[in-house]
């Protein structure tokens, strides 16, 4: 794991260094050159004498003890040479830069499995193999461009890609997007970006570290722990922005359930990173956008003035921020009129706030202190301050940075001109300020970073769930699906409300639960998997002849084992299950049921355990959640009691992680109660 050898390490060796600069060896040592480090440099090739200015050794033997090892040779020398340098040089840190390993094949995944091995039995820390290195202000192990100045304030960058760090680097330094530190994981053999985000949680001091994590995913190796420090992270001040590629799934999956086909790796990373607060981007620009909004002070509200001296823009900006959810509202009223009497006859003050092509820049300081102490219904600030070239617009910029300093309102600037203006965006970036070139990126990231939610509240106990027979009934079970009365014990040990019902395996039997349950009543069969597609559903069965006629059909439809009747009620039909994916843990699923699961596709999920807080954000993000509160004079659902079910869902799942799927739909919700009509479980040890 990450150790101060690798993080702050008194002396390196390049091992693999060269006086050719175009090759990865020679690149990385010019690198810690020019990065300054501080601490004994040395290199070792057995073809030079002397590299880059510093004395060349044969072998390790020649060496003194040495605390990092950056590695750029072929694969099949690597392991022995790592076991030497443990042994013989007491080496505890190293950077691998070289590919062969477990991206080529079988063979080099054993190369990684023994450097792995080795290192770990000395508690070393491993970088790599098959990255470009790492970038920290203590030393440059890197060997690729471009280098940026770090800054402490920057961001931090952990990448799974080498070239996709680069790629992002490339296009956020331009901007004035400043790193921290930069580490790029490769093959993640013994640490990915799981383990670099948790050294990063573990010694996070609020007053010395950045508080901007950017993120780039290929492989999710450990869900609970990428979770876990994030979240703690988020929690402690920080803002994290990931990439998650590589999660598309080609082909459908076979799924026996509703959860099951809902269910797709990509659901549970939106709903991991959801949970834990991380805002997910879908491409290096969006990233890139995302992390220059952190860079800025958070917006308060969503109410956003934008103050421009060109229409164009300022309308496409306009649409962006409200398809994504925030407000550009209207500014009317008696310090309006006093800030338009301001303005060249013309200007516009409603939002956008367009102070024409002439405007000067203390019109600018005007309307900037006007939206920041006058209008109330602002709680921040776009400015779009181009130049067609007639002039220069150094004046511009200047005020932009000085009220930058000076207000309360977040403001983010958009300098289109990094052409026509370059000189002038240049002195604006060298305040240490960051420029946004695309007004509509600009607005679906602020709308982005707007509707991701905090870090999830942790899920409170219940206390009238009995663990103890939930447990007998799973211990007693097999890996298939389980028997209807044990799902209904299973339902009645979460205290999950549910209908009354029997099953019945003969006429006398069906007859005996009507007389019971009483009419009108609703019949299925037990076993097919979707029922209504057999015609195995059958409602509103008011007499025993319709129950004698029903049983005699349905018992003899394909795979059908008996007959479940149950009371007929009234009410809209809901869905919610579960599903459990890979080391992700269990899915929650909600939405309308019925058939409306499978057609609407109008669904929220979450990762188990949870809160009350996140059961009542499930239930009021799907769309047709007007029609659980009511609408149009029909009756909602009680809400309150369609929450305490999904948590009471969320809590039996924890205690039996043995649930592979289940299924409970419908709910059956109205305004006085939510009950469980139907419902599956699949059981998997």
């Amino acid at each position: 794991m990450i150790n101060s050898a690798l993080t702050h390490p008194e002396s390196i060796v390049v091992v693999g260094a060269s006086n050719d600069i175009q090759k990865p060896g020679g690149k990385v040592l010019k690198n810690i050159i020019d990065g300054g480090f501080k601490g004994k440099l040395f290199v070792m090739n057995p073809k030079e004498s002397s590299i880059q200015g510093i004395k060349s050794f044969a072998s390790n033997k020649e060496m003194p003890a040495v605390d990092l090892a950056v590695i750029a040779i072929a694969a099949k020398y690597i392991p022995e040479l790592v076991d030497a340098l443990i042994a013989e040089n007491n080496t505890r840190a190293f950077i691998i830069l070289s590919a062969g390993f477990s991206e080529e094949s079988e063979a080099g995944k054993q190369l990684e499995t023994r450097i792995v091995a080795s290192i770990n039995q000395v508690n070393g820390a491993l970088i790599g193999p098959n990255c470009v290195g790492i970038l920290t202000p203590h030393h440059h192990s890197i060997f690729t461009q471009p280098i940026p100045k770090l800054d402490a304030n920057g961001c931090d960058f952990i990448s799974g890609s080498g070239a996709t760090a680069c790629f992002i680097m490339e296009a956020g330094i331009p901007n004035g997007l400043s790193f921290a530190h930069v580490y790029s994981v490769g093959n993640s053999a013994q640490m990915g970006v799981e383990e670099v985000l948790q050294y990063m949680d573990e010694t996070f001091d609020p007053d010395k570290d950045s508080k901007v994590k950017l993120l780039y995913i290929e492989t999710i190796s450990n869900p609970q722990k990428l979770f876990r420090h994030a979240r703690s992270l988020i929690r402690k001040g920080c803002k994290i922005a990931a990439i998650k590629a590589g999660s598309s799934e080609a082909g459908s999956r076979a799924a026996s359930s509703h959860t099951g086909a809902l269910a797709s790796s990509d659901t549970a990373v939106e709903a991991l990173f959801g949970k834990a607060g991380i805002v997910r981007c879908s491409s290096r620009e969006e990233l890139i956008t995302v992390a220059s909004v952190f860079m800025h002070p958070e917006m308060q509200g969503k109410r956003i003035a934008i103050i421009t001296h060109a229409g164009g823009p300022a309308v496409m900006l306009t649409d962006a921020l409200s398809d994504g959810g925030l407000e550009v509202p209207a500014i009317s009223g008696k310090e309006a009129d006093v800030l338009k009497e301001k303005l060249f006859p013309g200007s516009s003050v409603n939002n956008p706030i367009d102070f024409l092509a002439t405007g000067t820049a203390e019109q600018l300081g005007t309307i900037i202190e006007a939206c920041d102490k006058e209008f109330d219904m602002i709680d921040a600030m776009i400015v779009i301050f181009g130049t067609p070239g007639l002039f220069e617009i150094f004046d511009v910029y200047e005020v932009l940075h000085e009220k930058m300093n000076s207000i309360s309102k977040p403001l983010f600037p958009v300098l289109p001109s990094t052409l026509t203006a370059a000189r002038e965006v240049d002195y604006f970036l060298a305040q240490g300020r960051i420029n946004f070139p695309d007004e509509v990126n600009l607005g679906r990231a602020l709308a982005k970073v707007y509707r991701t939610k905090k870090s999830a509240q942790s899920a409170e106990k219940i206390a009238d769930i009995d663990s103890k027979t939930i447990r007998k009934i799973i211990d007693g079970a097999e890996s298939s699906y389980l028997k209807p009365e044990l799902v209904s014990q299973l339902l009645d040990a979460a205290g999950i409300a549910r209908a009354g019902e029997a099953v019945a395996k003969t006429q006398t039997e069906a007859l005996a639960a009507a007389a019971e349950l009483g009419f009108p009543l609703v019949m299925k069969v037990i076993g097919p998997v979707h029922k209504s597609d057999v015609g195995g559903v059958m409602l509103n069965i008011n007499s025993e002849a319709a129950v004698i006629a029903e049983f005699d059909r349905m018992i003899n439809i394909k795979d059908t084992t008996s007959i479940l009747m149950q009371p007929m009620l009234k009410g809209t039909e809901l869905f919610a299950g579960a599903t459990k994916e890979g080391n992700f843990g269990h899915l929650i699923f909600f939405g309308l049921g019925g058939i409306f699961i499978e057609v609407l596709k109008d669904v929220a999920s979450a990762l188990a355990p949870l809160s009350a807080e996140e059961a009542k954000d499930m239930v009021q993000s799907i769309k047709s959640y007007p029609i659980i509160k009511g609408v149009r004079g029909q009756e909602g659902i009680h809400e309150e009691k369609l929450r305490d079910i999904l948590v009471r869902l969320s809590a039996l799942l924890t205690i039996a992680p043995e649930i592979a799927e289940m299924d409970m739909n419908p709910l059956l919700g109205n305004a006085k109660t939510v009950v469980a009509v139907d419902a599956r479980i699949r059981i998997e040890k």
